[in-house]
């Protein structure tokens, strides 16, 4: 008598790029194949080369039309589907919604995804959140600009990182940021048919990452942000430091972050929330509904033991052990800080004389290098353009914080060799 071998368990993820590449690697651990829906005919040049096809038993490329993706999809019989990055948060909502698998649904989309949605809807919920308008003419800007009181920030409606984002604190700065953004391409290559424009936050930025089952918010790590002034960037992104689960501005974080997730509709799989701690109490900045990138879950499974990915999985594949252990905060085993480094100059990249010095460091932990020698460095100004980022992980904290100062130091002209 032949056995028939059982149907392998399936997991779809969309868009994988970027830190979600991570993602197929762990469900494989668990048994599960992995099958990859890309969300556009072409991958958006900046994730082409994230993306790892040999992780997918298939590649399904959704060209609009979704009675053939999900179609295509059920072919697979499928246990699970998520994004992997934010262009794909949209798509699948709606193909896990009409594959009948967990899912956080169609009707809130928008709001997960266009960031003046979001803001609204979040309000419209109770939550107190940034004043804001939608322009697409410069005349209807400049009106609320003259009611807005001080900076006020500029961006896209849906894009990824800190593309196209501006801190303007007078007219022709609101007015040169408007000219930069509309009629372009964001970094997700999507047309900016009109700008977002909010009042500018006073207070320290933190990010909070979380994983949710069927409505329940499990907080898996959050971030202190560090900030800094150059090239011409008022709020560069410098690095972060990890924070332990408990304390009097996490707790005031975590609660008001839990409202905003309800308020979006985020009732399954990962998020990814940045917010402002102000004098009035936490804001919010804005919130995703996918993975953290950067792989920041790198630093945060050298420091925690786990990170936003295990814990996805989880969610996905063993919702038992998760809800056996959702209302536990994370502990702290050791200490976790990132630095962004900051390339002040643009030319062909001959190589970094100092990396030695920066690996010697007591806490390095890891590294992603985005621009390797004999490619193109750019001077950063965003998310895009950070020629690598450094991870530290120790047991003490004052080592940790010891080694970001010193990776900031030597960052600048003397770490990079140009022509």
């Amino acid at each position: 008598m032949t056995v028939k071998p059982a149907a392998p368990r399936v997991v779809v993820i969309v868009d994988a790029y970027s830190s979600a590449r991570s993602l197929a690697p762990l469900f494989r651990e668990r048994g599960y194949e992995c099958v990859h829906v890309q969300s556009t005919p072409v991958i958006p040049a900046g994730y082409e080369k994230s993306f790892r096809a040999s992780d997918f038993t298939a590649n399904i490329v959704h060209t609009g039309d979704a009675d053939a993706t999900v179609a295509a999809l059920a072919a697979h019989t499928p246990v699970s589907l998520l994004a992997g990055i934010e262009s794909g948060v949209e798509v699948a909502d709606l193909l896990s919604e009409a594959l009948g698998l967990r899912t956080n649904g169609t009707a809130l989309s928008p709001a997960r995804r266009d960031k003046f949605r979001m803001m609204e809807t979040v309000k419209e919920a109770g939550v107190p959140g940034a004043g804001q308008i939608l322009a697409s003419d410069l005349d209807t800007l400049l009106a609320w600009y003259q009611e807005a009181e001080g900076r006020v920030v500029l961006k896209p409606l849906q894009s990824a990182g800190s593309d196209g984002v501006h801190f303007c604190d007078d007219e022709d700065q609101v007015r040169a940021a408007f000219e930069a953004l509309i009629g372009t391409e964001s970094a997700l290559e999507l047309h900016n048919h009109a700008v977002l424009a909010q009042e500018y936050l006073v207070g320290s930025e933190y990010i909070v990452n979380t994983v949710s089952l069927d409505g329940k918010h499990h907080v898996t790590d959050i971030w202190k942000m560090h900030h800094l002034r150059a090239n011409g960037v008022h709020d560069m992104a410098a690095g972060a430091q990890l924070m332990p689960r408990h304390g009097a501005d996490q707790d005031a974080l975590v609660e008001y972050n839990g409202l905003v997730l309800d308020a979006l509709g985020v009732r399954n799989g990962p998020a990814h929330t940045e917010l402002k701690l102000t004098p009035q109490g936490p804001r919010l900045v804005e919130s995703a509904a996918r993975i953290c990138g950067a792989d920041v879950h790198v630093p945060a499974k050298g420091a925690i033991g786990s990170s936003q990915l295990d814990w996805t999985v989880d969610a996905y594949v063993d919702p038992e052990r998760f809800l056996e252990r959702w209302e536990t905060g994370y502990e702290l085993t050791r200490h976790a800080g990132i630095v962004n480094m900051v390339s002040p100059t643009t030319g062909k990249l001959v190589g970094y004389p100092k990396m030695a010095e920066l690996r010697g460091l007591e806490s390095f932990h890891d590294i992603t290098l985005n621009v390797h020698p004999g490619d193109e460095i750019h001077r950063s100004i965003d998310d895009w353009t950070y020629p690598m980022r450094v991870y530290l992980v120790h047991e003490t904290e004052s080592v940790v914080m010891h080694n970001i100062l010193s990776a900031r130091y030597m960052d600048g002209e003397g770490f990079y060799e140009v022509v």
